[in-house]
């Protein structure tokens, strides 16, 4: 079966990666830049972030309502989004707005004004985000987990940053950050659509930088030091929020499959050993779930949990005694196949829409340098084994590897 899957070298040396959907009637197109939260300056925790928002609040000749009303007057939308390690802006329309996504989203990206006014005012709109955030234990949570598993790191600050990092950031940090980032010869481009390579290509490269500059030293890669202590958080609160994080290998390590089934296993799913051992068995919690995070160097699984404050301990031994189970015996044979099977049934759902197959092209040629299909990718899958699995488990489910974080009551 012939692959919709290509990617080439353009003019300006950007990676351009595309997916040739010839039936689709919508069109997508992103811009991957390859710096994220980890790559904010010390104390300017939230500057990638915060470029995010400014790239939407005019440009050198579009100001931020005419960015809006020119692409929706099509039906197009657009948004983004900054993760520890990347930003990716997006659009999506019908597929004869391509041009159009294409001038728009290259015009937010590289020709951004960063008016003052509007710099004050997103400022502003960031600190009601945070805020938010800091308000909903079960997302807060999230935050606390990392600063007790990575801290010093930049990875264990906010991606939003803070009240007082946030206040810090000035026009010109933002504008050294996109020169930067923005320009650099990693940038990955992705287009989805009924277009062919080299019709996207004609379409895009007339609306790209001419020059690109070489990548800037990125952040070190993380150094795992001394541990830190367990964060506990009181606030006004009925509900325990209980957050438990594991130091992994990274995305390129030989085990990585095991470890995504390891987590599908354990709790990302109705039928995962936790889900049935702490909320079908016990009632102990409404939700419990697993969750994978891979960067280049290194990882994290983490386990979170809403619980009632008097099940907090019969909760942890309960967590404990599965993952000593898995480090010492391993899961069984049905279970890993379930696991498999949930894994590569997930794959093939995400991959209903024009945007997905633009996200797989741009994510594959971003974290891997080459275009790996959906297939190839599932069938890595199929030779993990339930030694596997054990081995995986025994090697990051240690003490000294554990990070936790709570949110409880008020004494």
């Amino acid at each position: 079966m012939h692959s919709p899957y290509h990617w080439q070298i353009l003019s300006n040396g950007l990676r351009l990666a595309t997916a040739s959907l010839p039936t689709s009637e919508c069109a997508a197109f992103s811009i991957y830049i390859p710096a994220g939260s980890r790559h904010d300056p010390p104390n300017l925790a939230g500057l990638a972030h915060f470029m995010e928002h400014m790239a939407f609040k005019g440009t050198a000749k579009r100001s931020a309502r005419q960015l809006s009303f020119d692409l929706e007057q099509s039906g197009a939308q657009a948004n983004a989004c900054t993760s520890e390690d990347h930003t990716v802006y997006d659009a999506r329309g019908d597929s004869s707005s391509l041009p159009l996504l294409v001038d728009i989203l290259t015009d937010m990206v590289w020709h951004s004004s960063l008016p003052p006014r509007e710099i004050n005012l997103e400022r502003d709109v960031i600190h009601e985000e945070i805020t938010m955030y800091e308000e909903s234990p079960s997302d807060h949570i999230g935050d606390l987990i990392s600063q007790a598993l990575w801290a010093p790191d930049p990875l264990g600050q906010p991606i939003t940053g803070t009240h007082k990092s946030l206040d810090l950031i000035t026009r010109n940090h933002l504008f050294q950050f996109c020169q930067n980032h923005h320009f650099r010869k990693d940038v990955v481009i992705a287009a989805a659509g009924p277009y062919s390579p080299g019709e996207f290509a004609e379409i895009i490269n007339p609306f790209l930088p001419r020059e690109m500059h070489a990548s800037p030293d990125m952040t070190a890669p993380f150094q795992k030091g001394k541990k830190n202590p367990p964060i506990v958080q009181h606030r006004d609160t009925e509900q325990l929020q209980l957050a438990i994080a594991f130091h992994t290998p990274g995305r390129h390590d030989p085990g990585r499959h095991a470890l995504r089934l390891l987590s599908i296993l354990l709790g990302e799913s109705a039928s995962s050993r936790l889900f049935q051992l702490l909320r079908e068995e016990r009632g102990l919690c409404y939700h419990i779930s697993a969750d994978l995070a891979l960067f280049a160097d290194t990882g994290s699984l983490e386990i979170s949990a809403g619980l009632d404050p008097g099940s907090r301990d019969e909760a942890l031994r309960a967590i404990h005694g599965e993952l000593k189970l898995l480090s010492s015996v391993g899961p069984t044979h049905d279970e890993l196949q379930r696991a498999k099977n949930i894994a590569i049934t997930a794959n093939k759902v995400a991959l209903e829409s024009t945007s997905s197959h633009m996200a797989w092209a741009g994510e594959s040629i971003l974290f891997e340098g080459k275009m790996i299909t959906p297939a190839e990718s599932r069938a890595r899958l199929d030779p993990v084994t339930v030694e596997d699995i054990q081995l995986m488990a025994s090697r990051i489910f240690t003490p000294a590897n554990q990070a936790v974080a709570e949110i409880r009551a008020l004494p």
